[in-house]
């Protein structure tokens, strides 16, 4: 646990929680999430995204595998046992093709999977939203904001969003 602090909004419907988020935007506040029993997608160009960094941890488990399947086969073919085969030469990399490609493949799908995991902090079995005490309304019908207080008053973050119209807010340490 790093001792983050964030505030949980309730809303009892969808239009106050995207007239929030909007406003909240706008005056610079960060909105780490939100959750609702259905998708909002205008939702989405208010919260704060981290770049995604999956695709790149993918490309470099494939060269990774390319690159060990390349030069395994090359030091077992050209420096450990180099055998003559029809007078072709020994770094034939044409007949590296197929072992290269297949590695790249798997260590490519092992970093993904992997680099999932590790970037969404799985497994976690407990996270502590899960103690808010109205959080689980949020699959039935209601929907809540999480927002990061950021060194800011959680009093007055809490009196902005009543304000805003939550029906009820609470402060959830990470």
């Amino acid at each position: 646990m790093n001792g983050r602090a964030f505030v949980l909004a309730e809303f009892s419907r969808a239009a106050p929680l995207v007239a929030a988020a909007r406003t909240l935007a706008a005056e610079g506040v960060a909105l780490a999430d939100a959750f609702t029993p259905f998708p909002l997608p205008e939702l989405d160009r208010y919260l704060v995204r981290s770049p995604a960094r999956v695709p790149w941890i993918t490309a470099a488990g494939a060269i990774a595998g390319a690159l060990t399947g390349y030069v395994m086969q090359w030091y077992s073919a050209v420096v450990d046992l180099p055998l003559d085969v029809g007078g072709r030469p020994t770094n034939s990399w044409p007949s590296f093709i197929p072992v290269t490609f297949e590695l790249a493949v798997l260590f490519g799908a092992f970093a993904a999977f992997l680099g999932l995991l590790v970037l969404n902090g799985l497994p976690r079995l407990h996270h502590p939203l899960f103690s808010a005490e109205r959080f689980s309304l949020a699959t039935r019908d209601r929907f809540f904001l999480y927002l990061p207080t950021d060194g800011r008053n959680e009093a007055s973050l809490t009196a902005r969003l009543r304000e805003l119209g939550a029906l009820h807010c609470e402060v959830v340490l990470e």
